[in-house]
């Protein structure tokens, strides 16, 4: 056993899988559940005065909690973005930065799929339609055949693309990192991005939020795509300017959007997105699925407990220079 402290702060730790808490709990001296949707900073840093390892859901971890975290060796993320965390500080404190990549690629990717049949076959309209007691049948579009244009070729946009292929689609991927042999084994055709929108029926957004993807679905993106086509993002909020969404979908341009993450989260009631009838909205729920929370569980574990026991982890973001921690 490790004689140290941990603190878990992810809702969904060991949910569907108990071993993750039970394996946890027999490897380390003490584990502090405090289970929370995202923590902000005056709120963490009591929590981890006396830690040495955390496995860390969306909390918003700036350099005054790690300045106020002397024991802290590494922060275990429990999903893939590290925009919450101040790299720079971790690395600075000589802190270790992991995440889980590809772990809930599978379950975005599904709900991603999902959306190209509530938009094409309007489910959203037809259930409203269903509970006020309209039985007219309302017509849709057929997935096979349609063109799926993927911004971004990472794990997501392949899993992604390989379902739609699978669905009898045409599938375009914009990735200037783009893995040209998975492409040619899976039928995918690789292709400028002024090319995916102005062809694609669908366009899914799979990209990470960086500065220069932050508001890459502005005005200018959206008149690029196809008219009466449709849009897709299961990434990050931060990658559309709303205000120009809300245009395009005013004016006709789009003929429906499904979001599964916004800029702000929770959103304000009076958004605008939540009143349109072609926005289809969820609550960030791509990741939230049995088989990727086990395996983003997991994944932090095992790299939290293999810094506290003095290993490399296998999934860094920040790694320090040997020796690692503090």
């Amino acid at each position: 056993m490790i004689d140290a402290v941990v603190l878990v702060t992810p809702r969904s730790f060991g949910l569907d899988d108990p071993s993750l808490k039970d394996d946890l709990e027999r490897s380390v001296a003490t584990v502090r559940y405090v289970p929370s949707p995202g923590l902000e900073p005056e709120e963490l840093i009591p929590l981890v005065a006396d830690v040495d390892g955390w496995i860390a859901g969306l909390d918003r971890v700036e350099r005054q909690v790690l300045e106020a975290a002397p024991r802290l060796k590494v922060i275990a993320r429990y999903g893939v973005g590290t925009e919450q965390v101040d790299l720079d500080a971790a690395r600075e404190h000589g802190i270790v930065v992991t995440n889980t990549p590809g772990a809930n690629a599978d379950a975005v990717a599904e709900l991603t799929i999902g959306f190209l049949f509530v938009l094409a076959r309007r489910l959203q309209d037809a259930t409203v339609a269903a509970r006020a007691g309209s039985w007219s049948p309302i017509r849709g579009l057929t997935i096979e055949g349609r063109t799926v244009g993927l911004v971004g070729l990472g794990a997501v946009g392949r899993a992604v693309a390989r379902r739609a292929v699978a669905l009898g689609c045409r599938v375009l991927a914009q990735d200037p990192a783009a893995d040209a042999g998975f492409a040619a084994a899976h039928g995918v055709e690789l292709a400028e991005l002024d090319e995916v929108l102005a062809a694609a029926d669908f366009v899914s957004l799979h990209v990470p939020l960086l500065p220069e993807t932050r508001l890459l679905v502005d005005d200018a993106f959206l008149a690029r795509m196809r008219p009466g086509s449709f849009l897709i993002n299961t990434a990050r909020g931060e990658l559309v300017d709303e205000a120009a969404l809300v245009r395009a979908l005013e004016n006709g341009h789009l003929a429906g959007v499904a979001l599964d993450t916004l800029a702000e989260e929770p959103p304000p009631h009076e958004h605008p997105l939540l009143r349109l009838e072609t926005a289809v909205v969820t609550p960030h729920i791509g990741a939230h699925a049995d088989g990727a929370t086990t395996a983003m569980g997991r994944m932090a574990l095992d790299d939290c407990l293999a810094v506290l026991a003095g290993r490399d982890p296998e999934h860094p973001v920040v790694l320090p220079p040997a020796p690692m921690g503090r």
